[in-house]
């Protein structure tokens, strides 16, 4: 699959996929929302993404397969509570100590609660990625709730973090940095952030309040 030589070996890049994927299945009742199916989706996005915009492949897929394990240290956690935990899978699967820091950072410049408008291309193919996963049609209504279990977050509190983090990025024309991701899912992502927006009005609503918690009873 690969095609030019790569920064990492495939061997060790298998070695984080088999490491990872192990603690998804070990901890899944933990991960319901940022389990194997959302690192392998992202993975797939961010190797593409980075084919595409010239990024070292080998390094986006290895961070794109780390870049959630902060969840398996604390719920509801920035991606820096994992560094550690990233730091030794890394270091167990025989990555570089100069390559483990590097992706490292780019997991932590591609979060979209603190990313800006110029991040590095690896962080770009990740962050892209990423953000795909949450904008696509089918995650609020298929996944969304597993992240509130996941989480511990009222639907609420999941409305004010969403609209919060991710509205500005939004209106300031870079939540994708891929033109063609841009081209292609803006629609999704504006479509999802006004039905969040609306969300976060509706649970202001007392009536709205009283059914929620009627259906929570």
């Amino acid at each position: 699959m690969r095609t030019q030589e790569s920064t990492i070996d495939h061997v060790i890049v298998d070695a984080v996929e088999n490491r990872v994927h192990r603690l998804c299945r070990q901890y899944a009742d933990r991960l319901q929302f940022h389990g194997w199916h959302h690192v392998s989706f992202v993975r797939a996005k961010a190797v593409g993404f980075a084919r595409h915009n010239g990024a070292d492949e080998a390094v986006v897929e290895t961070a794109a397969l780390v870049h959630d394990v902060n969840y398996l240290v604390l719920r509801n956690s920035p991606a820096a509570a994992g560094s550690s935990l990233r730091l030794e899978i890394l270091a167990e699967c025989g990555v570089p100590p100069r390559i483990a820091r590097w992706i490292d950072e780019i997991v932590d410049e591609a979060e979209m609660a603190t990313r800006g408008r110029d991040i590095s291309l690896e962080a770009q193919a990740l962050s892209d990625a990423d953000t795909l996963f949450k904008a696509l049609p089918v995650t609020p209504v298929v996944l969304a709730h597993r992240y509130l279990r996941e989480n511990g977050l009222s639907l609420r509190e999941l409305a004010h973090k969403i609209v919060g983090e991710q509205c500005d990025v939004h209106d300031e024309g870079y939540y994708f940095y891929n033109p063609e991701a841009a081209a292609t899912y803006s629609r999704w992502a504006t479509a999802n952030l006004q039905l969040w927006q609306c969300i976060k009005e509706a649970v202001d609503d007392p009536t709205v309040v009283e059914l929620l918690d009627a259906v929570a009873s």
